[in-house]
């Protein structure tokens, strides 16, 4: 599923005002972060924005799609929905939608945060001179 650059290029650009973003390559397409807050992909030709429970439904009621694909035969879903088609015309438009998947980023980072154990520091043994 090879991308269009064109499509990359217009998602950043629709995406400048959440802040300084970067892509980079990922199963075939790209991935799009804002300080290390991955918030959308592009995949079969569509930009892709993160939701969570608390946004989900705002996606659904516009008319958004998951993102689905096929794995072992089986449908897989992640959340992350089919930008707006209005959104996709205007940064006006898509700055609502982005910090939406922003602020459904920065809860994901701060439940990951919550859950694992903390890393403890290892003690240096004494220097000596």
């Amino acid at each position: 599923m090879p991308i269009k650059t064109e499509l990359l290029q217009h998602s950043l650009e629709l995406l400048s005002p959440l802040g300084p973003l970067r892509s980079r390559r990922m199963f075939g397409g790209h991935g799009i972060d804002v300080d290390g807050l991955f918030i959308a992909i592009i995949a079969f030709d569509q930009l892709y924005l993160k939701a969570d429970a608390q946004t989900r439904e705002q996606f659904l009621a516009a008319g958004c799609a998951p993102f689905q694909y096929e794995r072992k035969g089986k449908l897989a879903s992640l959340n992350y929905f089919v930008a707006p088609e209005e959104a996709m015309e205007s940064p006006a438009l898509m700055e609502r939608w982005g910090r939406l998947a922003l602020a459904a980023a920065l809860r994901a980072r701060a439940e990951k945060a919550q859950t694992q154990p903390k890393a403890t520091a290892k003690k240096r043994p004494p220097s000596r001179k």
